[in-house]
């Protein structure tokens, strides 16, 4: 069931932020108006897009160097490497 947007003035948005995120959190949908005109609309992300973790969060695998080995050595390395 779609629910009716909670309509604010751009001043009050501003105002009071973080209380219309925590809106949105709960599910609400927040209008924005700016002169009594809506000008954008928050509204909760999907769960699905919510709980996907960005790219720069993902764990990745340690970086394991032999004995004697220095990072900028391996650095060096693979960029001699690359194909491009």
């Amino acid at each position: 069931m779609q629910t009716v947007p909670i309509s604010v003035p751009l001043s009050e948005f501003r105002a009071n932020t973080s209380a219309m995120i925590d809106l949105v959190e709960k599910g609400e949908t927040v209008r924005i108006l700016r002169h009594g005109k809506p000008v954008a609309e928050l509204v909760p992300m999907p769960a699905e897009a919510a709980a996907k973790v960005p790219s720069w969060k993902q764990p990745f695998e340690p970086v394991v160097l032999g004995a004697g080995a220095t990072l900028s050595q391996a650095v060096l390395d693979e960029r001699n490497e690359a194909p491009w």
